[in-house]
This record gives C-alpha cells, sequence and structure tokens, in this order.
C-alpha cells in the first residue's frame, strides 16, 4: 500500500475528508430514465486515496444491450450474466459507509437508484463526489472534462476505454494524486447527497433495431410530449403562499422521487413543467442551489424563488386553482 506524499502528512490531513471512497464505473445501454446497467467495477480506497480492492461484474439487462460498439457487450456475452438483483447484495457492500466517487458522478449515480429502486432496495450510499467537479476546484489545466485528459494529466494509462473495470481503475489512480492535491491545499471536497429514489414506475420498453438514438442525445429520458397548461401563469411564487395553477415550474438536478413522477404530478396540479428557466418562471426546485447548473444560475440572475424537493411537495399538496 502506498504511503502518504511527504508533503501530505497524516498530521495535516483534513479531519474532515471521508474515511473511505467507492470509485464507481457502470456501463448501460443508454442515458435515458429506462436503460440498464450492463456492467459495474468498483474500486475501494482507503482515507487518502489507498486501493484496498477492485470487484467487477456483467449484468444482464433483459433486453437490447444498446451501444455495442461503445462498451463492446453483446446480448450473447451478456445472456448468461447475473441479473442486478443478484449482485446488488455485492455491490451494496462495495458501497456501504463510502462515498460514491465517479466521472460525471450525476450519472452513475442515477443508473445506480434506479437499478435499486426496480429492485425494491436501496443502495447504502450518503454522498457522492464527482471528479470533473473536484478537477474544476483544483483549477486543473485540461483541455476538457473526458476522463482521457484527466488521465492523461496524471501520466495514468488507459488500456480499455469504455470498460468498466479499466475505467474505475483510471479513475482511481488519478482521483489519488486530485485528493492529495485537494488535502495539501485545505480545499473543501464537492461532496453532494446522494437521495436514492423512493418511487420507480418503468415504462414500457421500446423496440431497438440498429443504434440507438438516446445515446446520441443530452438528456437522459426520451423527451415527452405534454399537453399545454390550460391556466395562464399568475406569475411568481411567493413565499408562505400556496403555488396556484398555471405556474411555471422548472426542475434542476438529481430528486429523490424519480424526475417523470414528479413532473407528472406537477402537470396534475395545474402547474406548467417548464424545460428551462426565463423571466416568466414562476419556481425552480432543486436539491443543490448553489450549483453551476444553467437553470439555477439563470434562476439567481433573474431572482426566480427557489425551493428544495421536500418544500416543493408539500406545496403539491395545496395548490390554489387558477383566476377566474
Amino acid at each position: 500500500m502506498t504511503m502518504l506524499d511527504d508533503r501530505t502528512t497524516a498530521a495535516t490531513w483534513p479531519a474532515a475528508y471521508p474515511q473511505g471512497y467507492a470509485v464507481v464505473d457502470v456501463e448501460t445501454t443508454g442515458l435515458a430514465r429506462d436503460d440498464r446497467i450492463v456492467s459495474a467495477a468498483v474500486y475501494r480506497l482507503d482515507a487518502q486515496g489507498n486501493v484496498e480492492d477492485h470487484w467487477y461484474t456483467l449484468v444482464n439487462p433483459e433486453r437490447d444491450p444498446g451501444p455495442v460498439w461503445i462498451h463492446g457487450l453483446t446480448s450473447d456475452v451478456l445472456a448468461g450474466a447475473p441479473l442486478f438483483p443478484e449482485i446488488a447484495e455485492e455491490f451494496s457492500a462495495r458501497l456501504d459507509g463510502r462515498v460514491l466517487v465517479a466521472h460525471n458522478a450525476m450519472f452513475d449515480w442515477q443508473m445506480i437508484a434506479r437499478e435499486y429502486a426496480r429492485a425494491e432496495s436501496a443502495a447504502p450510499v450518503r454522498q457522492r463526489l464527482c471528479t470533473i467537479a473536484l478537477s474544476k476546484e483544483l483549477s486543473l489545466p485540461l483541455p476538457n472534462h473526458k476522463l482521457e485528459s484527466l488521465a492523461a494529466h496524471f501520466g495514468v494509462v488507459q488500456q480499455r476505454a469504455h470498460n468498466a473495470l479499466d475505467d474505475a481503475r483510471v479513475l482511481a489512480e488519478a482521483f489519488r494524486p486530485s485528493l492529495h492535491a485537494a488535502a495539501e491545499r485545505q480545499v473543501r471536497l464537492p461532496l453532494l447527497e446522494c437521495r436514492p429514489l423512493t418511487e420507480w414506475a418503468s415504462a414500457p420498453a421500446q423496440p431497438r433495431i440498429g443504434h440507438q438514438a438516446s445515446y446520441r442525445t443530452n438528456g437522459w429520458r426520451p423527451s415527452r410530449k405534454r399537453p399545454a397548461c390550460p391556466y395562464p401563469n399568475p406569475g411568481r411564487y411567493e413565499s408562505d403562499k400556496p403555488l396556484k395553477q398555471g405556474m411555471r415550474v422548472a426542475f434542476s438536478g438529481d430528486t429523490s422521487v424519480d424526475r417523470e413522477l414528479l413532473e407528472d404530478r406537477t402537470v396534475e396540479a395545474g402547474l406548467h413543467v417548464a424545460s428551462s428557466v426565463s423571466r416568466l418562471t414562476s419556481l425552480l426546485v432543486t436539491n443543490d442551489p448553489d450549483s453551476a447548473t444553467s437553470k439555477t444560475v439563470k434562476a439567481k440572475a433573474f431572482g426566480t424563488p427557489v425551493v428544495d424537493e421536500a418544500a416543493y411537495t408539500q406545496l403539491l399538496r395545496d395548490v390554489a386553482p387558477a383566476d377566474g
């Protein structure tokens, strides 16, 4: 096991830093809410980022494997692989009590949380750390935020891109010097809360012939055409007053209730789901108001009211009727 860098001694190691990490990579059938995990890898690290052990598994997605040209896993290869519920306990043992570390951690966490929700369980993860966010905190001189660029910066050789085990290895090797640089400079780690999904509703699987279009879009869920809100926009939400039918509500970041279910409830209450934030937006719902997403940045610029998911679900219980 590698010792601490000479310049970062145990005496100067920040006491507030986590005691262990689980560096994770998952390969999936696509990026949409109903896509599935086809392989997963976990490198367990101690408090200083030293590797303790690693684990890898294939997962039968019970459907078309999606972009085989990316992850290389065909239906024949996955046919004999275990189903997610069969590996969920071992996966949990690897994650338990640790901070989940991933490159674009929100995506990996959402995919993992959805698999556990389908299995009527929850992953034992309370916090996550995105190595993209950490590289920004450290102001690393990277040309872009791809894993290969982070690896090249620290001299880590990538052998099989988009292989979960090798991607997790590469990330673990690049995370350790990042962690030590943060400790040396006493940088606060960009930890975010992991909220397990509390509800799950599977949409009917769409037939997949040829390449998967959802993998080439920017969103993780297929777009849904909703009927136009029948009520006029009454303006902005005011604190200590109820929501009113017709208000435009935007969402940013991950939520404990699956996003589509939350949006469905919003529409059923007579509210309008806004895909972006503008001066006409009545309310932004986010569990991470300090993040630098385009929606939170615009909300601050426009003075749009912001509430978290818990407050919003309470407001949904008593939406005032539209005027007239």
